[in-house]
């Protein structure tokens, strides 16, 4: 254990000597939080709309105002017909056009049925889809309220109106869907990218052979070079639940025990691909862009950060499985929004274990044959 000692004594002062290392182990996951939480807002509002109503009648400015009222919109234009709405969109003065043609309000005031036309950019499909979804809740509920200007017509069409509650996240807002997507991130890119980096940096420099030839053991100098990424990680795991909680009132309703305790599993696996990438490294910057093209990215884009995955083909989403990422981020939502235990996340859990026990076991094997 003294030895050891001295080995993550030995690591801390190198970390600490590199000046421009240390902003971006501490300073970066708050910058995170706070360009991810501000600025990657998925939410509905102030979407411009550009508004055609070619009927004019009390039924069509209702339908208006109601968009206007949602607090989702914003009139960016009144235009005459749907070819001005068109060219408003084409433009890039509004994302979205509403178009209400003539005999709306007859039509509402009747009884029969009646149509509209939206308009949509789908240059940004994401922002398309969810600017429609939004209006089309906005309209089925102004269309399917009983018209007030004639009450002497009878609807005889059934009419459903749910009662939504959504659990865990009741406004919707992006940003507490994000910020626990943080800490996993952070966590990854730490473990992995400065874990390789730490050992490749020692390959360039000849301090490795000289470690070699000391009394030090393969399984000293594993433990002493991990243990420190392992003692910054937790450090950084309590600065961005600090970072949430101070900036968006965001806490983690589960056990806080429970997070770290999984978090510490997670690092398990993300310190093994460490590990492994600084044995088929001979460079730092080989060590980078083998993390980040072969690693992180992958496992960014696949972990169902970015993409739902029940969105993906079935044969990625069958890949999807084998990275940890996946499983943790259900974790640490579960922990955050949902508030559960262990006895909802086993599976996640035992998953993590699992990938992390054959990671770190395959990783830490090349690392002994290759100091051997």
């Amino acid at each position: 254990m003294r030895t050891i000692g001295f080995i993550i004594r030995k690591e801390f002062q190198q970390l600490f000597r590199d000046k421009r290392l240390l902003p971006l182990i501490f300073v970066s996951p708050v910058l995170q939080i706070v360009l991810l939480g501000y600025a990657a807002n998925m939410d509905v509002k102030d979407i411009p709309l550009a508004v055609c109503d070619q009927d004019r009648t009390v039924q069509s400015r209702a339908l208006v105002a109601s968009f206007l009222h949602s607090g989702s919109y914003s009139a960016s234009a009144i235009l005459a017909d749907a070819a001005a709405a068109e060219q408003a969109i084409e433009r890039g003065t509004a994302s979205l056009a509403l178009v209400i043609p003539p005999g709306f309000g007859t039509a509402r005031a009747a009884g029969r049925q009646s149509v509209v036309q939206l308009l949509a950019d789908g240059s940004d499909s994401q922002s398309a889809a969810i600017g429609l979804t939004y209006a089309t809740l906005i309209v089925s509920r102004t269309v399917l309220t009983p018209p007030s200007v004639s009450q002497s017509v009878r609807i005889r069409a059934a009419r459903v109106q749910p009662m939504v509650r959504v659990l865990y996240n009741p406004t919707l807002a992006s940003r507490n869907f994000m910020v626990p997507g943080v800490l996993a991130l952070v966590l990854m890119i730490i473990t992995t990218v400065l874990t390789s980096l730490s050992i490749v940096k020692e390959k360039e420099k000849g301090t490795l052979e000289q470690l070699i030839v000391t009394p030090i053991t393969p399984g000293q100098l594993i433990v002493g070079k991990l243990a420190p990424f392992i003692i910054i990680s937790l450090a950084i795991i309590t600065l961005v639940l600090a970072a949430s909680l101070l900036l968006f009132g965001l806490s983690v309703r589960g056990s806080l025990l429970v997070l770290y305790a999984l978090s510490l599993l997670f690092m398990l696996t993300t310190l093994g691909l460490g590990l492994f990438i600084s044995t088929i490294s001979q460079t730092q910057q080989q060590a980078m862009m083998i993390a980040v093209f072969f690693f992180v990215m992958p496992m960014v884009i696949l972990s169902g950060f970015v993409f739902p995955i029940e969105s993906m083909p079935g044969v990625i989403q069958a890949i999807t499985y084998v990275f940890p990422l996946r499983w943790y981020f259900v974790i640490i939502r579960g922990l955050f929004l949902k508030g559960v235990g262990l006895e909802q996340l086993w599976k996640e859990s035992a998953a993590l274990a699992g990938i992390g026990l054959v990671v770190i076991a395959g990783s830490v094997l090349r690392f002994r044959k290759r100091l051997e």
